[in-house]
């Protein structure tokens, strides 16, 4: 992150007058130019009262109303995080509201809230120093305190901080070790943490980094070749055993878990030790590496690329934060200076423009999965995808991916619970802001009475409001009580968003392609595909337009969500799965539009692995189903909201979003998730779509990028890279071969290592096996090679030169 990024545009104060009502008092450093009383109505939400203090958030540049007009731009113009030049960037606003009991005042309290405008998403960042900012405004009411807040966040210190990828994102927030990507915050004197990872890359410029990464484990097995050069050949090399292997002066153990622990071991010049998750590698090469955490140590000294002093071996996370390294590397950790006070601030590193603040999935799914749920109104094709059993979750994401208008009540409810659901909402609608965008834009966490008019003119707004007058005052679609878990549709829904005759059902039955074997769960988790459905075995036609099943495959995804919430798994487990889920309807809506109108732009089409002679065989790609007629039944329950979101802002980001990535993406020229899903889940597969499969995957995860872009389809909660572990132990050759490869150029990356890691002693074993054996293969034609004579060493003229030379 830029070291001169301005953190905080503006700092805003707002008070209640017992005369006048809500009053903008502040504006600093400069007016903002928009309408001042809605901001102040903004910033003292109804009720305010009534809380002792209360959060609210809300977004400025949104609507013409809400756009600010600075007469001083304080920094230059930028454009909005997509790109677009037709609106200026979104500006986030936490608010702080508290209210003070004084007997002396009139009606006993005074009311005071404060704000900050910054564009950075994760606002959740900001709310100690404001918390403090405010405490110093109650005790000394004055503009300082605003200026010293000011001044406070824009000196706080990004300028460290490691900008990812999607992809590292995607890794890393699907990843719960404190270590994952703990290289990119190494750094030398005075230099980035950006710029240390990538300071070591010419050291493996030998092989085929354009990335200018360096690996932090061992250089690969293979790659040592220079090193041993200039050292003796080994006298003894280690046999395998059951325990342990020898791979070419490293062995890797893989017996043992009592000397797991939580970090990556930091590997010396000869004799370290590497922690490889129940395995220690023992490197004896000549040359000194960084470690996972990047920080190796040599015993000839401190490596060249190596910053900072030596590390002890096998350091706890605990002792290595002392010395430098992070505690969790999912956080960039800095400090706010205020008044004399250094805050900690913990800001995330994997946030998506479509996620702000702090929401939660779980709560949202806890809130609307209680028995107390009721839906009423009417059935909506775009919305009831399984009739009157549809799940209020469901019906909610189908409500945001077809652009419904959708409010969240919550009567004497505080406004930043309000402010919650909704930014949770967007988060769910969008696949946690790694999928689909669109829905931030349209979003009011904290609406108006006196704005209805402005916000309420947004196609598909999603609002969050707790004054119960917005059931009869204003259009809407879809309204959720969170107060009472209510699901309402509006009863002239039809009206508003009549619905269209989807394509599917206006064509001739679908010739389904074939050659598939497993299909892409609705719910997408290995096990859901395993649960038998009792209604699959018979063909019974459909009664009536809303066809209600009990084991629908999304009432199944919702019970496994709430399954996994019982079993107190995280809020990073819901997300992920939420993630797959979006990303699954993108995939079928993609191949829905191949059906129907015959090409698609949102994703790969859906073709089968073709078998064919040397050089002509391809694979695969798109999604893929049990059989035909589990895809017509897919395809026919989701025509429907995929028609609805064929016609929102959504789909259209969607399409630009599917080419940008398929011109930017590092692996090229085929379709990686179709591949790796049909490794999961595929029956019978031939053993030429395998070789295939694997020789393609090794030939293109080359490079830093490729591996991070690999993993990011290898999810730890999806089995990580037991998908790949099957080719260890298949019955061709060139499949085991490729495999190896594969791994070996995964274990040249730190994060590399760490997915290696979580691999079980079985299939190490076979890994490790295969990998010694090739390097036994190298070493041994390497010595062959050496120890053959060498023709005409000898510079001696012969005796047959010195006599046709007339010599005796």
């Amino acid at each position: 992150m830029a070291a001169n990024t301005q953190h905080c545009s503006f700092v805003l104060l707002a008070e209640f007058d017992i005369d006048s009502g809500a009053q903008l008092t502040y504006q600093f450093p400069q007016p903002l130019g928009t309408d001042e009383l809605l901001l102040a109505n903004l910033m003292l939400p109804d009720g305010a009262e009534k809380q002792l203090e209360d959060w609210t958030i809300f977004f400025l540049n949104q609507t013409p109303f809400s756009t600010i007009a600075p007469v001083l731009a304080l920094e230059a113009p930028e454009l909005n995080s997509h790109g677009q030049r037709n609106r200026p960037e979104l500006l986030y606003v936490l608010n702080l509201v508290r209210t003070k009991h004084d007997t002396t005042v009139r009606r006993g309290a005074v009311v005071k809230a404060m704000a900050i405008c910054t564009r950075h998403p994760f606002i959740q960042i900001f709310k100690p120093v404001l918390l403090m900012a405010l405490d110093d405004y109650f005790s000394d009411p004055s503009q300082d305190c605003l200026a010293r807040l000011f001044d406070a966040i824009n000196s706080m210190d990004l300028s460290a901080a490691p900008t990812l990828s999607r992809h590292e994102k995607i890794v890393m927030r699907s990843s719960e070790r404190k270590d994952i990507f703990a290289e990119k915050f190494v750094r030398g004197k005075g230099e980035p943490a950006s710029a240390a990872w990538s300071a070591a890359g010419p050291a493996r410029a030998t092989k085929h980094r354009p990335t200018n990464s360096d690996s932090s484990f061992e250089d690969g097995i293979l790659m040592r070749q220079g090193a041993a050069e200039n050292a003796s050949v080994p006298t003894h090399q280690h046999s395998p055993t059951d325990s342990s292997f020898s791979l070419g002066g490293s062995a890797v153990w893989v017996g043992d878990e009592s000397g797991i622990q939580d970090n990556v071991g930091v590997p010396a010049h000869n004799g370290s030790a590497l922690s490889l998750g129940g395995s220690t590698a023992v490197s004896g090469s000549t040359r000194g590496r960084r470690s996972t955490d990047a920080s190796s140590v040599s015993s000839h000294g401190t490596h060249p690329y190596n910053h900072g002093p030596p590390l002890p071996v096998n350091l706890s996370i605990d002792q290595q934060s002392r010395v430098g390294t992070v505690k969790d590397t999912h956080f960039f950790q800095t400090t706010i200076a205020y008044k004399g006070h250094q805050l900690p601030i913990k800001m995330p590193l994997s946030t998506f423009p479509e996620e702000v603040g702090d929401y939660s999935l779980i709560q949202l799914v806890q809130t609307f999965s209680t028995p107390m749920v009721t839906i009423s109104g009417p059935l909506h094709p775009h919305l009831h995808t399984n009739g009157n059993l549809t799940h209020p979750i469901i019906l909610l994401f189908n409500g945001l991916i077809t652009g419904k208008r959708i409010i969240f009540l919550g009567h004497s409810r505080p406004a930043g619970q309000l402010a919650n659901y909704v930014l949770s909402a967007c988060a769910l609608g969008s696949g946690c802001g790694a999928v689909l965008r669109g829905f931030i834009e349209r979003a009011f966490p904290y609406a108006t009475l006196q704005s209805k008019d402005d916000w309420a003119s947004i196609p598909g707004y999603i609002a969050g409001v707790t004054n119960p007058i917005f059931e009869t005052s204003v259009g809407w679609d879809l309204l959720f009580d969170v107060g009472t878990a209510r699901v309402v549709v509006h009863k002239d829904i039809h009206s508003s968003c009549p619905p269209t005759v989807p394509l599917l059902h206006s064509r001739p039955p679908l010739i389904l392609r074939t050659g598939t074997l497993k299909a892409e769960s609705s719910i997408t988790s290995e096990d859901d595909l395993s649960r038998p459905s009792a209604k699959d075995t018979k063909d019974q036609p459909q009664k009536s337009e809303f066809v209600a099943k009990a084991d629908n495959p999304d009432n199944l995804f919702i019970e496994d969500i709430n399954s996994a919430i019982s079993y107190h798994f995280g809020e990073t487990l819901v997300r992920m799965r939420f993630t797959e889920y979006v990303m699954r309807f993108v995939r079928l809506a993609s191949r829905y539009e191949e059906d129907t109108l015959g090409s698609t732009m949102l994703g790969f089409p859906s073709i089968p692995f073709a078998d064919g002679p040397a050089g002509r065989a391809q694979l695969g790609s798109g999604i893929v189903f049990i059989d035909e007629a589990a895809g017509a039944r897919e395809l026919s329950a989701n025509a429907s909201r995929i028609e609805g979101w064929r016609r929102t802002n959504s789909y259209q980001y969607g399409l630009a979003d599917f080419q940008t990535a398929h011109a930017t993406n590092t692996i090229q020229g085929f379709d990686l998730h179709h591949q790796l899903f049909r490794l999961r889940h595929a029956k019978n597969m031939s053993d030429s779509e395998v070789e295939l499969m694997m020789r393609t995957l090794a030939q293109n995860v080359q490079s830093y990028e490729q591996v991070v872009e690999l993993l990011a389809y290898l999810t730890p909660h999806g089995g990580g890279l037991l998908p790949l572990s099957f080719g260890l132990l298949h019955q061709s050759e060139i499949v085991r071969d490729t495999t190896v490869d594969i791994f070996n150029e995964l274990r040249g990356y730190p994060v590399g290592v760490l997915f290696l890691q979580a691999l079980n002693h079985f299939q190490r074993y076979a890994y490790v096996r295969q990998a010694h054996a090739r390097e036994a293969q190298v070493l041994k034609e390497r010595q062959m090679y050496n120890s053959r004579p060498p023709a005409f060493t000898s510079r001696t003229p012969s005796n047959r030169s010195e006599s046709s030379l007339g010599g005796h």
